[in-house]
């Protein structure tokens, strides 16, 4: 099964890479010029421009830095379409009326609006379907769950707790005045490219609430903000830290992603699209957020008639792209765009070069 799911891999990224050697492709309706309105996004954009939407940066020849800061774009600024040059280019013209446009990264607070931080200024991605996922915890490494702090006890020997209520907590570092977020572990993520299925990528997270840090020392105090669930004694922490707006603009990766579907966000057999999915690969394999993949439903057997081989397969066939919006060491979570069909565990994504 291993030696199939590599050969596929390869296989994979030959039929992708046919994808960045086709020259930029407008599409056949493609406006001289469109006026952004709310709501739009800018996958959605380059879209009506481009046939190919990941290659939004070649149409606007941005630089890597600016595709990790990108030029913000507002409802009422007008995108051109420039055809003098020897390739296509994409142009804005800013509308006057769009004040305190922000002029570097923003960070998300975990309790604050993203509207509030985005000034209105259109997303990459629509910002209903990941908004949970950038507001709370997702995902804990083996490593770091081992590290976390740990919930020891509360007041008067109750086994629950409460907004309000005083906690305890062990190996907890940090100072007075320090959020942390509450969580329990739920399912390992199991790495579907391990041949005896036993290497745990991560734990996903149950999140349970928000507590603030009173006083720090062997045993720390803290007091609960906010509690989705109840929490106990040996509920863990983790520290919560600012989470960058996703604003970048899609882009294919620098290495060369050959990666497998390790579940569907909420356990759902399969999804479409603007789904979570999560996937084997992160930062340790040249992922970033905005990366884009293909999404390839995993190739079936061919039943065997007589005189042919044995093992046929019918190839992977593309069912998607996928916008990676959160970024583990050695996990990813991206949203589903333009799906053509279910996507589920075990399928594969690849980099579109």
């Amino acid at each position: 099964m291993r030696k199939t799911i590599i050969s596929l891999l390869l296989a994979l990224g030959a039929v992708a890479g046919s994808a960045q050697a086709d020259t930029l492709a407008l599409q056949n309706s493609a406006p001289e010029r469109y006026v952004v309105v709310k709501g739009d996004t800018l996958w959605g954009i380059s879209g009506k421009f481009l046939k190919q939407p990941w290659r939004w940066p070649e149409i606007w020849q941005l630089n890597k830095d600016e595709i990790k800061n990108p030029h913000w774009i507002y409802p009422g600024d007008v995108v051109v379409l420039d055809l003098s040059g020897k390739e296509p280019r994409l142009k804005l013209l800013k509308n006057d009326k769009n004040t305190n446009r922000p002029s570097g990264p923003l960070k998300l607070g975990p309790q604050v609006r993203i509207e509030e931080y985005t000034n209105g200024a259109v997303s990459s991605i629509p910002v209903d379907a990941i908004r949970p996922f950038l507001q709370r915890p997702l995902l804990i490494e083996p490593e770091e769950l081992r590290k976390a702090p740990r919930v020891a006890a509360g007041p008067d020997n109750r086994v629950v707790y409460s907004a309000g209520d005083k906690i305890y907590a062990t190996k907890l570092a940090g100072k007075a005045g320090d959020s942390w977020q509450v969580f329990r572990p739920g399912k390992p993520l199991i790495d579907p490219a391990d041949p005896e299925h036993k290497r745990v990528l991560g734990y996903e997270v149950i999140y349970l609430g928000d507590v603030t840090v009173d006083v720090v020392g062997d045993v720390s105090t803290l007091r609960v903000v906010t509690a989705k669930e109840e929490i106990a004694p040996g509920d863990r922490l983790l520290r919560a830290n600012d989470i960058p707006f996703v604003n970048y603009v899609p882009h294919t990766p620098d290495n060369n992603i050959q990666a497998l579907v390790v579940s569907a966000y909420g356990g759902i057999a399969e999804v479409g699209p603007y789904s979570t999915v999560v996937i084997n690969k992160g930062s340790l394999d040249g992922l970033d957020i905005g990366s884009v993949l293909f999404t390839f439903k995993a190739a079936r057997p061919l039943k065997r008639a007589d005189n042919e081989a044995e093992g046929l397969m019918i190839p992977p066939e593309k069912s998607g792209n996928l916008f990676i919006y959160r970024v583990f060491p050695n996990v990813s979570y991206g949203l589903l765009l333009d799906s053509t069909m279910p996507v589920n565990v075990g399928d594969l994504a690849s980099s579109p070069q």
